[in-house]
């Protein structure tokens, strides 16, 4: 149960992040700003994640919970109104270190509350997706 548990946690996440990130790079368009490659980067690897981790659920008979459309309806007029008052590249790092900072918390709590009881596979997939929030944050500290 406890893998089920980190999966759902992962494909969540990972989708929350996936459809913000691409709202983010849809604002971005028109836009010069030197952040793109590496916000796209980090959209491809949420998509891995989405993908590994929904296979992984579809395996194992899961139902598929989405993040509701509020919420996502709120994250896309946050990212609007963001960038609309300031599109710079460190204030569009500083927003996404936010996001993926909340993710990245609620990752480590996670694996800390399932670390016994969880495979060694689960654990070690759960860890891979905790290790990439935290290397995007670094990697996204460069804009600041």
């Amino acid at each position: 149960m406890e893998d089920i548990e980190l999966y759902k946690h992962i494909y969540q996440d990972s989708e929350m992040g996936h459809y913000t990130i691409s709202k983010l790079l849809e604002e971005l368009k028109q836009k010069d700003n030197k952040i793109k490659s590496v916000v796209e980067d980090i959209l491809k690897q949420y998509e891995s994640y989405y993908e590994e981790s929904k296979s992984y659920l579809l395996e194992h008979d899961q139902d598929l919970k989405e993040n509701g459309m509020m919420a996502k309806m709120g994250a896309s007029m946050g990212i609007k109104k963001e960038v609309k008052s300031d599109n710079s590249d460190s204030s569009i790092a500083e927003m996404l270190i936010q996001g993926i900072a909340m993710g990245s918390l609620e990752m480590e709590k996670k694996i800390g509350n399932y670390e016994k009881d969880a495979s060694k596979e689960t654990l070690k997939f759960a860890k891979k997706f905790l290790q990439f929030q935290e290397d995007s944050i670094t990697g996204l500290k460069k804009f600041l």
